[in-house]
């Protein structure tokens, strides 16, 4: 059943419509630069497999607004107070462009479940998809109202209105992604759309970032033409856009450019999708899902054998940055301790990849790295076969961390294989699991930068 009840979300908020937002001035700009503006314009291009038509989207505030915001934050930090600044959306008065007026308009938290129910009714929505999008809503608006920053209501309302209006657009006329997917950045720029949706959820005062220097090393190898890969664990479906968050201040060529290899979920889902289209992702299906159904086992190994050639081609293009986790999916908590801890590592998924840069033809170097932010959004407790798995999310610090590149032939030295395969992965295992645990100390631990040890240097780039 779909439960519609909101609550204080019902409180109404003295503005104008969504709709009716206009675009920032020059001088707008220039007097706010801590918070992320960003404008989308209309235009109509391919992408993917079907033809892209957006509305307008402008992420604009008052400029009295931003006044107030940035002097109810004198005592935060740069990124807290970023966080402040909602996303303004306003739509094209284009009627054949595709959005919801319904999502758009919307003044309350109960105008945006209304819209949900009423398109319910409609037989625009199914059921499933609408419950999702109504416990997001909950829970996202409990999340920003846990973090108090100012203007709460505000943001919940421009954030949930943009995200549910993606989501209906996308189940009438569903997005499919290629095997290698470049970020959309216009007409619409679904990149920032879920940076400033996830920025809300993180709290930048105990969120750390590890070797801050190691990422200023890997910029540099990118820039001279070589290959870099990111061996790491993987804890949420908003890990690119923790990343990112965390690295866009010092690192934004970083942030915006890495390359993730991605399960087919986060391209399935309805509820995820929308943010997927906002990534670079190298499309794969898990081995943890290839035989849930027997029947398109397959089908499913010849799309990874696609994906795979496109990796290959990728790399011997050079400067390219791939994430990649060889766990296979998220960390999950051990069932008896309840602690989490990054997930085993698969050898053959490292020794593919190593191979992979190896034989690209230019230079590679693969570095390991620890990210930590289960809090903010959870995986289930479980593996789950079924798409459209309950959205839990929170607002919490989190941390990313690199160590130095791990070479393969100082690690195995002289081994044959299997052997030399099983010990470079645990090395880079080995890694990941210290920093996490540096992390962990410094986040869970509230140790903060005390928490760094001679290989794992903590620091908060945004301060």
């Amino acid at each position: 059943m779909l439960i519609l009840s909101a609550a204080s979300s019902s409180a109404r908020i003295s503005r104008p419509p969504l709709s009716s937002f206009s675009t920032f001035a020059a001088s707008a700009a220039t007097t706010s630069r801590l918070f992320p503006i960003s404008c989308f314009g209309v235009k109509s291009t391919t992408v993917g497999n079907r033809k892209l038509q957006c509305a307008v989207f402008c992420a604009s505030l008052k400029v009295r607004g931003m006044a107030e915001m940035i002097e109810d934050n004198k005592e935060l930090n740069s990124s807290t107070a970023a966080a402040a600044a909602a996303i303004a959306v306003t739509a094209s008065e284009n009627d054949e462009l595709p959005h919801s007026r319904a999502f758009l308009d919307a003044r309350t938290g109960e105008d945006l479940l209304s819209a949900v129910r009423k398109a319910v009714e409609d037989k625009k929505l199914p059921l499933n998809i609408a419950e999702g999008m109504e416990e997001l809503y909950q829970n996202y608006r409990n999340a920003v109202l846990q973090s108090g920053v100012p203007k709460a209501d505000e943001i919940i309302l421009y954030n949930m209105a943009l995200v549910l209006d993606r989501v209906f657009v996308d189940v009438k006329d569903p997005f499919e992604f290629s095997p290698y997917h470049k970020a959309i950045r216009e007409p619409f720029d679904y990149y920032k759309f879920g940076q400033n949706y996830i920025r809300q959820l993180v709290d930048f005062r105990s969120s750390y970032v590890g070797n801050i220097s190691v990422f200023g090393e890997m910029e540099e190898k990118l820039k001279q033409g070589d290959n870099v890969v990111l061996m790491s664990n993987h804890q949420s479906e908003a890990d690119p856009a923790i990343i990112a968050l965390l690295l866009e201040l010092k690192h934004p060529d970083i942030a915006e450019n890495i390359i993730y290899v991605a399960g087919d979920r986060v391209i399935t889902d309805p509820l995820c999708k929308p943010f997927s289209m906002g990534r670079n992702l190298l499309c794969v299906y898990s081995k943890k899902h290839m035989n849930d159904d027997p029947e398109l086992a397959d089908m499913k190994k010849r799309a990874n054998t696609r994906s795979l050639k496109e990796m290959a081609m990728l790399l011997r293009g050079g400067s390219k940055l791939i994430w990649i986790a060889p766990s296979g999916g998220r960390d999950r908590p051990d069932p008896v301790t309840k602690e989490w801890s990054p997930a085993p590592f698969d050898a053959s998924a490292t020794d593919n990849m190593r191979r992979l840069v190896e034989h690209a033809g230019v230079p590679g170097h693969i570095y390991p790295l620890a990210i930590l932010c289960y809090d903010i959004m959870p995986p289930p407790a479980q593996v789950e076969k079924n798409i459209g798995e309950k959205r839990v999310v929170s607002f919490h610090g989190a941390g990313v961390s690199v160590a130095p590149k791990i070479d393969f032939r100082e690690v195995a030295g002289t081994l044959e294989d299997p052997e030399a395969k099983m010990v470079y992965t645990k090395a880079l295992y080995d890694s990941v699991s210290q920093q996490y645990n540096v992390l962990n100390s410094a986040i869970h631990g509230k140790q903060g930068l005390e928490a760094s040890i001679p290989s794992v240097s903590l620091s908060q780039p945004w301060q």
